[in-house]
């Protein structure tokens, strides 16, 4: 069974930085696609960025140019946060998708403070 767990969530100022990190049980190249998703008190989960077996990365227009994800070579996928807002405070999830199955991590929360 394979297992994503995040960490790196936390309470932040408005301004400032914070590194997810998603790691899971299993080589980070064996997903053909890695995704982080947000759900904030009373809205839908919605996807924040996502990045393919190959690389390619896509974002949602509320983050372009303030978030970055990547991946090490091993089994880890990373989204830097920057210029945080409230906007941004929400629960954090990892989903990583191998053939017909996606999984999900547990989730890591965010809060940014005005």
């Amino acid at each position: 069974q394979v297992q994503l767990v995040e960490s790196g969530g936390g309470l932040v100022q408005f301004g400032g930085s914070l590194r997810l990190s998603c790691t899971a049980s299993t080589s980070i190249f064996n997903f053909k696609v890695v995704a982080w998703y947000r759900q904030a008190p009373g809205k839908e989960r919605e996807l924040v960025a996502s990045m393919s077996a190959g690389g390619s990365t896509d974002y949602a227009n509320s983050v372009k140019g303030r978030f970055t994800m990547s991946k090490n070579i091993r089994n880890t996928a990373y989204l830097q946060m920057n210029s945080l807002t409230p906007e941004d405070t929400a629960v954090y999830y990892c989903s990583a998708a191998m053939g017909t199955v996606v999984y999900w991590g547990q989730g890591t929360q965010v809060t940014v403070s005005a």
